[in-house]
């Protein structure tokens, strides 16, 4: 059934899923972007750089998408919601520059990044779009396990050794 803008549901639903995931992508660009300009770790601002590019390469590939099915695709980040949160206290984390609670707000924002793909990747999208959501999720939850990774080696960095008495 079609719409006065000459839509099916499928595709509103399909364009509205694919919008959601642009606005993650772009939150989740923009969180890593302002975490690496605060991390002192270089390897850790390397690594947040490259995940920046990444997102932002998945938001221009899913507005394609969008406007490959007629729809007009998100261009900024989301305002509100979830997955604003998940990033949004990034900065206050820099304020203190600490890495370690640097790398534990991104861990939050990919932890939401997560939840949304696997979200996408159940909703009704045309076949030839699933193959790029697929591979898309498969990068984030990468993203997603190396941050956590690195949140867990700041831990035990960061945590006083116990000594050990005989």
């Amino acid at each position: 059934m079609e719409s006065e803008d000459g839509m099916d549901e499928r595709s509103k639903s399909a364009i509205s899923t694919l919008n959601t995931l642009i606005e993650t992508c772009e939150d989740g660009a923009k969180g890593f972007e302002t975490a690496a300009e605060g991390l002192q770790d270089n390897s850790a601002k390397a690594l947040f750089t490259q995940y920046a590019r990444e997102r932002a390469q998945c938001a221009e590939e899913l507005r394609a998408e969008v406007r490959r099915l007629g729809g007009n695709p998100e261009e900024g980040g989301s305002m509100s919601g979830a997955v604003h949160r998940g990033w949004m206290n990034i900065k206050s984390a820099i304020a203190g520059k600490s890495d370690s609670a640097i790398v534990a707000e991104a861990e939050r924002g990919e932890d939401v990044a997560v939840q949304t793909y696997k979200t996408a990747i159940q909703a009704d999208l045309p076949p030839d779009v699933q193959p790029k959501i697929q591979r898309q999720f498969s990068q984030v939850r990468a993203a997603h396990d190396r941050v956590r990774e690195l949140e867990k080696r700041y831990e035990r960095d960061s945590s006083p050794q116990r000594s050990r008495e005989f």
